[in-house]
């Protein structure tokens, strides 16, 4: 913008839109066409089926809304970004597409009926789900991807257990104050940090404890009960947790595990108490070592060292190991009064992972610091359900939380199953705005009906390809 003269302006050309005429009156176009892709997948993986098993208990008369039907569209919903019972309506309002969609009486009617017997069945109706989900994955891709830490593959599978807050803004039942002086929710989740899929997860009230042992032990075994037999038994499996999961019965859970089949181990982060002080300020600068950056290159400014058998560890599992990272600060971290008087920050774990093979100091460390990816997980998943609770019954909102799991493993199975690129490591947001949430036109012809997506949508290819794959999917026996 320019002066011309005293009071007076010249506005610069930016460039105009073209002038649109709005009406009300189109035919055959359909939005969010994308999200068929999803209920496509629950049917491939025999995710509705099972659902319909589960529920048929809630569907005394054989009419009406298939209960598994419902179950599995209130999933593709929240993972189409659906964030409360109504959203069913971008669905319902697209029938041609998505087919016959319950109401919203219909929808809270179903998740009033579920308790905790039926979230058990729910349960148990998504491993099976995941079941063939993995053996569609060995059969048309290469199978479950390892973890990748330091530069090298971690064997086996990696479970990261974490908490999060999730306020409420009304009263809601079972909510609580919390640690950090909100209101709302607790829950514990799990997520498999090769796929990022969310293999279980516990509604607790807000002021249920972080370190909580009883409840970590449930999760983990919810979680062990989602791995298909295969892999469960004969496969090495890490769990992670931050320092809230170094209770000494949880770890005894998960060195006891092995008892039965289970080759599971720990990574879990522990309090910097004053014995570990003590121990930190004891060991000689030789011992040392650089730590490593997530590519496998030299941490800058940051070492690790190992304390095992300088401090107390009576009480835990045999063979557990202590190790510590010290680094210089980021700008902002905050420091106890130890790491300030050292003017280092100081971060310790435990594992029982052996010294042979894997068992590096260096390599168990940039492998434990991989947990902080769960984070990424948590704020991901609080978009696709579990970030807002719908009801003001605990039972209601408990299975909320199942099926925003079953909507994460959607958007993931998609990932690992149909897409390539880019978009196979693309975050739900970013799923939905290039493909699920696409508009396209229903056509008819040839006795078929025909989904046509623009021809300038930039990422068309991406998704024609993946119904594609959809249609190629093996399927599993009736």
């Amino acid at each position: 913008m320019s002066v011309q003269a005293e009071g007076t302006f010249c506005v610069q050309g930016i460039g105009s839109r073209p002038r649109l005429h709005v009406s009300a009156d189109g035919s055959g176009v359909v939005g969010h066409a994308g999200a068929r892709l999803l209920a496509d997948l629950a049917d491939a993986t025999g995710l509705t089926s099972a659902y319909s098993t589960a529920l048929r208990p809630l569907r005394p008369r054989g009419t009406g809304h298939d209960p598994g039907r419902i179950a599995t569209d209130l999933a593709v919903m929240l993972a189409d970004g659906g964030e409360a019972i109504t959203d069913l309506a971008v669905l319902r309002d697209q029938g041609e597409v998505f087919g016959p969609i319950a109401s919203t009486p219909t929808a809270w009617r179903l998740l009033a009926a579920v308790d905790e017997h039926v979230l058990d069945r729910l349960r148990s109706a998504r491993a099976h789900a995941r079941e063939v989900a993995w053996l569609q994955a060995s059969e048309t891709r290469c199978g479950i991807p390892a973890v990748k830490a330091g530069g090298r593959e971690v064997p086996g599978l990696v479970l990261d257990i974490d908490a999060t807050l999730v306020t409420c803004h009304s009263e809601k039942e079972a909510a609580a104050p919390t640690y950090k002086g909100g209101f709302g929710f607790h829950p514990l989740v799990c997520f498999l940090a090769n796929t990022g899929e969310g293999m279980s997860g516990r509604l607790r009230p807000g002021n249920a404890g972080a370190n909580t042992a009883a409840d970590h032990i449930t999760v983990l075994d919810d979680a062990l009960a989602q791995i298909p037999d295969a892999h469960r038994h004969g496969t090495d499996i890490l769990v992670r947790t931050d320092s809230a999961g170094s209770a000494k019965s949880f770890l005894t859970h998960v060195r006891d595990l092995r008892t039965r089949g289970i080759r599971t181990f720990f990574s879990v982060g522990y309090a910097v108490t004053e014995s570990v002080r003590r121990a930190i300020r004891a060991l000689p600068e030789q011992v040392w070592h650089p730590a490593l950056n997530q590519d496998g290159t030299l941490r800058e400014s940051a070492e690790v060292a190992e304390l095992t058998g300088m401090t107390d560890l009576a009480g835990y599992p045999a063979g557990t190991r202590i190790i510590v990272r010290r680094e210089r600060p980021h700008p902002g971290a905050q420091l106890s009064l130890f790491d300030q008087d050292e003017g280092l920050r100081h971060q310790v774990f435990l594992t029982d992972t052996p010294y042979s093979g894997e068992g590096s100091a260096q390599f168990l460390e940039v492998r434990h610091r991989r947990h902080a990816t769960v984070e990424d997980h948590i704020r991901c998943g609080k978009t696709t359900g579990f970030g807002r609770f719908p009801s003001r019954h605990f039972a209601i909102n408990a299975a909320w939380l199942e099926l925003s799991l079953v909507a994460i493993d959607l958007l993931t199975w998609t990932r690992v199953l149909l897409l390539d690129g880019e978009l196979a490591d693309a975050e739900p947001k970013r799923l939905r705005h290039r493909l699920l949430h696409v508009a396209a036109r229903l056509t008819h012809g040839g006795r078929r009906l025909h989904l046509r997506i623009s021809a300038t949508w930039p990422w068309r290819h991406e998704l024609a390809a993946a119904f594609h794959r959809l249609a190629a999917l093996p399927r599993p026996a009736s």
